[in-house]
């Protein structure tokens, strides 16, 4: 007789800036159930977590059977916004998690789905340590598509982990025998054919075979100067499949040996300037074994925008002012300010990894920040939902204006509003800052961090 078995779907591992919740997307709907394993720990005190499908608040039950502390087991019912379920929260002892598993079954049927859960808690010695087991309904004939956990109170902390698994009969399309050949990322995702490793904070990247690895490496992005600067500068991207910084040729795919731990490192967003006057920050290189993007150039007032992957955008002042150099095969230029002190009360647009940034020649206008770029490989961010739709990265940050709002470039630029400080880039699109409103007293904004994607045939 076949055997059920399992394939990992997505691993999502929480980075240090802690995770409000977590959700799996686009689930396949080629399995007959699926199973989910977590571990997890939240940072404030409540010592659960909240399960819901496809975005609903409503139509769920639960059984629940509970034991504290060896007490006897009692039972509850469960409310019905979402199914309840274990984890530890700041009483427990420092780095020990709950952990709890859930199994789906029949999840792409027009019934009611049914869930059973088994999750536990230890929080080494007082009043809130808890077995439980439950069994849940939810009252939708709806397939599931996306499955989300939410802690009882605080986000997850650092290291929680949740990974999920589809179930499918011996022979069933997918192949259960696919798995894994590398470990690290915070997120690990199937699509049928690749693996993808998604880096959001620095970590480590291990092959467990040799491997030809295609990658996107995108840098910190540039930060925007206080008063009425040029925005940022997007980080450096640098992509072996669909596009690449500049318009330039794909780069090569990496040979990775077996057993070899590679450093990813990834770029934090340049500083905002702060008096008026100074300058944004560059963002810092993000790094894939040898692999190294460029931070994005700084946005500043008054002068010529910094260079970097992308160049940071120009500031308005008593010269003309060029914007900042990009890098070749990873951002374009800076936008400049065209004129001996006029246009007044306006900064360039940040160079993107699609575009250069937009040039002022209008007072009080600033430039629209450079677009980024798409890959086959940030679909697996979209996949991730770190952020809807289609996940551009490298965007520049739009220039300081004073007449309604100019936007940043595609790809997590910050815009610029009149008499507003700036706005920071997108965390993990190496986005560069928008400068800020005109009046001359408002601060700049920080750049978006970087992102690393590794990829592999399955």
């Amino acid at each position: 007789m076949p055997q059920n078995t399992f394939t990992l779907i997505e691993k999502i591992t929480v980075g240090a800036a802690g995770a409000s919740s977590i959700t799996f997307t686009s689930i396949p709907q080629t399995y007959t159930d699926l199973k989910v394993v977590a571990s997890a720990r939240n940072t404030g005190n409540g010592s659960g977590q909240y399960l819901t499908f496809n975005g609903s608040s409503t139509s769920y039950s639960a059984k629940r059977l509970i034991a504290n502390n060896g007490s006897t087991a009692t039972s509850h019912n469960g409310g019905t916004t979402n199914i309840f379920l274990l984890a530890v929260d700041t009483r427990a002892t420092a780095n020990s998690f709950g952990s709890a598993e859930f199994y789906i079954p029949n999840y792409t049927s027009s019934n009611n789905k049914s869930v059973s859960l088994d999750s536990v808690n230890e929080e080494n010695g007082n009043s809130y340590a808890y077995d439980e087991i439950s069994a849940g309904l939810w009252s939708n004939s709806a397939a599931i598509t996306s499955i989300t956990l939410t802690p009882e109170a605080g986000n997850f902390a650092q290291y929680s982990s949740f990974s999920l698994y589809g179930i499918a009969k011996e022979g069933v399309s997918p192949s259960p025998s696919s798995a894994p050949a590398a470990t690290g990322g915070d997120r690990i995702l199937f699509d049928g054919t690749y693996w993808y490793h998604v880096f959001t904070s620095t970590g480590t990247f291990t092959p467990k075979k040799n491997l030809s690895c295609d990658y996107l490496v995108v840098a910190g992005g540039g930060g925007s100067g206080g008063g009425t600067s040029g925005g940022g500068g997007a980080g450096g991207a640098r992509s072996t499949v669909t596009s690449t910084g500049r318009g330039g040729s794909l780069e090569s795919p990496l040979s990775l040996t077996a057993s070899t731990n590679y450093t990813v490192t990834i770029g934090a967003g340049g500083t905002a300037g702060i008096a008026d006057g100074s300058s944004g920050g560059n963002g810092s290189n993000s790094v894939f074994s040898t692999i190294t993007s460029t931070g994005g150039g700084g946005g500043i007032h008054g002068s010529t925008g910094l260079s970097g992957g992308s160049g940071g955008g120009a500031g308005y002042g008593p010269n003309v002012e060029a914007g900042g150099a990009g890098t070749t095969g990873q951002g374009y230029d800076g936008g400049s300010c065209t004129a001996n002190g006029n246009p007044y009360y306006t900064g360039a647009g940040g160079g993107g990894a699609g575009a250069a940034g937009t040039s002022v020649v209008t007072s009080y206008t600033g430039g629209a920040g450079g677009n980024g770029i798409w890959t086959a490989l940030t679909n697996a961010v979209s996949m991730g939902q770190l952020s809807g739709g289609n996940y551009y990265v490298g965007g520049g940050g739009a220039g300081g204006n004073g007449s309604g709002t100019v936007s940043g470039g595609l790809g997590g630029g910050g815009s610029s509003t009149d008499n507003t400080n700036g706005v920071a880039g997108t965390v993990n699109t190496g986005g560069g800052a928008g400068g800020p409103g005109t009046d001359g007293t408002k601060s700049g904004a920080t750049g978006g961090s970087g992102i690393v994607i590794a990829r592999y045939a399955a």
